[in-house]
């Protein structure tokens, strides 16, 4: 460990603070200033964990707890909860990650990046759950394409599969990225990832909100199969990039690779080979880069050059697809995946 580092202030409270029930997303910067955890006791004991704005333009989890603890302001909870709110500095401005920060949902223990100051604080996080033992970690995230709503596992355990499958009977396992939260709580407790389609749809909110209530009166979480037809489960089998060489857009732009125009519909969408992902401009090179589970470079064996248009080699279902840019250059383009069965 780097002597010289020492850990982001991480704010600890016991209560719920003044206003943080009535404030938008955008100004609560004024109630808390940075990274916090909130613990607030339950009848039952052994807590349920909340995670929300890793990525501070994400803000359905936030809403969600907010709407939580509305209905519990005079009451007690059925089950004691920590709620972490991560990224506060991005959320004040409603944007993914500040430009010099790094992912708050790449930090985590696990993660391949060096250690930071932020990456101690989020070992720091682990370290106190582990301590209050924690019975279950629900990680609320939105994103920017047109995606439905769906939980990821990054361990095929008959608790998490249970546990997803509360949220819908779409799932995702996932071993890549590193340093995600969920992957760091799977070492204690049951772990799930909420994706709860775009931050503008309310929808999302109120599914998240249906879904922590379940979760707070849950007794125990069934150790045993999810019937077949309850579940739609799909392996992540690459993360795919935009090289940073290569400039990119849509249709209008002299970029070096132009995205087809209707990206985000093919999520979640089995899709077969020969599907065109975009047209070349200017090079020749595949402008993409695909990495496996293992950090292996896989890109020969699912992209393709076919005159002057990238496209995909064999069937595969694309998820996380988008429209925005600069969520592109920060995070990645895709995720690829195959349906696996158990």
């Amino acid at each position: 460990m780097d002597k010289t580092l020492k850990p982001s202030p991480l704010t600890q409270m016991e209560e719920v603070p003044t206003g943080l029930l009535e404030t938008s997303v955008e100004e609560l910067y004024t109630i808390l200033p940075g990274p916090a955890l909130i613990h607030l006791p339950g009848t039952l004991d052994s807590p349920l964990f909340v995670s929300v704005l890793l990525h501070g333009n994400e803000s359905t989890g936030f809403l969600a707890i907010q709407a939580l603890l509305r209905k519990y302001e005079n009451r007690q909870l059925p089950r004691s909860v920590s709620i972490f709110f991560g990224n506060i500095a991005a959320a004040k401005l409603g944007v993914r990650r500040l430009e010099n920060q790094l992912d708050y949902n790449r930090i985590w223990p696990g993660t391949e990046y060096p250690e930071s100051e932020d990456s101690l604080m989020t070992r720091e996080v682990v370290d106190l759950m582990a301590k209050r033992n924690v019975s279950l970690s629900i990680d609320i995230h939105n994103n920017t394409g047109i995606n439905p709503h769906y939980a990821c596992v990054n361990k095929l355990d008959h608790r998490f599969l249970q546990i997803a499958t509360l949220f819908s009977r779409l799932v995702v396992y996932f071993i890549r990225p590193k340093g995600v939260l969920s992957a760091a709580f799977a070492n204690l407790c049951p772990s799930v990832t909420l994706e709860c389609g775009k931050p503008e749809h309310h929808y999302g909110v109120e599914h998240a909100l249906d879904f922590l209530e379940g979760c707070l009166r849950l007794k125990n979480i069934p150790n045993h199969p999810v019937p077949k037809n309850n579940i739609d489960l799909f392996h992540t089998v690459a993360q795919i990039t935009i090289r940073d060489y290569v400039s990119f857009g849509f249709r209008g732009n002299n970029a070096d690779f132009i995205l087809i125009d209707d990206l985000d519909h093919m999520n979640f969408t089995e899709k077969p080979a020969g599907t065109v992902f975009g047209e070349l401009n200017n090079t020749s090179d595949l402008p993409v880069s695909a990495v496996n589970e293992t950090g292996k470079d896989v890109t020969e064996k699912y992209f393709s050059i076919s005159g002057n248009r990238l496209i995909i080699k064999k069937p595969i279902m694309p998820s996380m697809l988008t429209q925005d840019i600069k969520i592109i250059r920060q995070d990645c383009l895709c995720y690829l995946m195959e349906r696996i069965s158990l």
